[in-house]
């Protein structure tokens, strides 16, 4: 098997501000047709700052599509020019006010692989300074700083349920106890 499917024909369907959404006919491996929908989208960015007291900084913020107030380690879309990190310490600093140090990368997340081409570039670091938060005009989130470990414990019982700060809470998580030594009755 070859899991490849080529794509034969493509028509865009909605170009907005930040995403695109494209109708693909693609061949399949067999040499049957079958109808993709894909929604484009620049990518985005994750950083979980720890600060000297091992904690993690956060952010709370109303998410429209839920209609609901999430709890998410900072985080935001990939602006051109920029590099994944370059754009993580400014979400960083515009979020929280955190200058961070020590960056290290936690891979990459394909949050919805069967319609959308987002990746978001999950990084850590630690906390070396705070400055003045920075939001944007149309932007309006707390923060907070909650310990890893209790962190962990609410991506387990469901009271984290923002995928990519799941995801980069629990590596986080394990990087702590692979760089000191210690589990800190993480996990």
């Amino acid at each position: 098997m070859k899991l490849y499917e080529k794509t034969l024909e493509k028509k865009e369907i909605f170009n907005g501000k930040v995403i695109h959404v494209t109708e693909e006919i693609a061949e399949l491996e067999d040499g049957s047709k079958a109808l993709r929908e894909v929604v484009g989208h620049p990518g985005g960015v994750c950083i979980a700052a720890l600060t000297e007291n091992d904690e993690l900084l956060f952010v709370r913020q109303f998410r429209y599509p839920y209609k609901e107030v999430l709890l998410e380690l900072p985080a935001g879309k990939l602006e051109k020019g920029q590099t994944p990190l370059e754009n993580g310490k400014r979400e960083l600093l515009e979020e929280t006010g955190a200058i961070g140090r020590e960056y290290i990368t936690l891979g990459k997340l394909y949050p919805s692989p069967g319609y959308c081409g987002e990746i978001i570039h999950l990084y850590f670091c630690k906390v070396e300074r705070f400055e003045r938060q920075q939001l944007d005009e149309d932007e309006f989130l707390s923060c907070e700083k909650i310990p890893l470990k209790k962190a962990v414990e609410m991506v387990l019982n469901n009271e984290i349920v923002d995928a990519k700060t799941q995801t980069a809470v629990l590596k986080t998580a394990m990087l702590y106890k692979k760089l000191t030594g210690k589990d800190g009755d993480m996990i």
